[in-house]
C-alpha cells in the first residue's frame, strides 16, 4: 500500500476558531501545485481521508479538481490537530483494509501528521510538514518505509 499523507495548504488565521480557518491564494495555488504533482507520480487513488477541519475540506476540494474521483472518500475527525497519532494510524490503516486500498490520501494537519509519520515507520523523528507537503509511505505487510517528503517549492517548474 501507499500512504500520501498531506498537509493542508496554506490557511489564513482570521477565523472565529481554528475549525474554520481559510485557506489563502497561495494555499489554493500551492494544493493545486501539488495536486498536479500527485497526478504525475499517482493515476488515482482508492482511498481518501480528510480532516472536518475548513482549511483541509478546502484542499481537497482544490486537489479533486486534478484526480478521478476515489473510490472511497472519508471524513475523520481522528486526523484533526490535537488528535491522536496512534488512533489515527489505526483507523486510517482499518479504512484501507476494509477498503482493499492499495493507494491511500490522507489530508490533514500539523503537528499530527509528523506524529503519524512516526507512528507508521520506526524510528523515525515526527517530521516537520510545509503546508501543501506530501508525505510517501509505502507500507509491505506490517513493514513500513518513507519515500519521500515533496512540498510545493519543490514542484514548481
Amino acid at each position: 500500500m501507499q500512504l500520501f499523507l498531506m498537509r493542508h495548504g496554506e490557511s489564513s488565521f482570521d477565523a472565529p476558531s481554528d475549525r474554520e480557518r481559510k485557506l489563502t491564494e497561495i494555499g489554493r495555488v500551492h494544493s493545486g501545485y501539488m495536486a498536479n504533482w500527485l497526478v504525475k507520480n499517482n493515476s488515482y487513488f482508492d482511498l481518501v481521508i480528510v480532516s472536518p477541519y475548513l482549511r483541509a475540506q478546502q484542499t481537497w476540494q482544490e486537489v479533486s479538481k486534478h484526480l478521478p474521483e476515489p473510490r472511497k472518500f472519508v471524513v475523520l475527525d481522528d486526523v484533526t490537530p490535537s488528535g491522536d497519532a496512534k488512533r489515527a494510524v489505526d483507523v486510517v490503516l482499518a479504512y484501507a483494509d476494509q477498503f482493499k486500498a492499495d493507494k491511500v490520501l490522507v489530508i490533514a494537519h500539523m503537528p499530527i501528521l509528523g506524529f503519524m509519520v512516526s507512528e507508521l515507520v520506526a524510528g523515525i523523528e515526527p517530521p516537520l510538514f510545509a503546508t501543501s507537503a506530501i508525505a510517501q509511505i509505502d507500507k509491505h505487510m506490517e513493514q513500513c518505509s518513507f519515500v519521500a517528503m515533496t512540498a510545493p517549492h519543490q514542484v514548481v517548474s
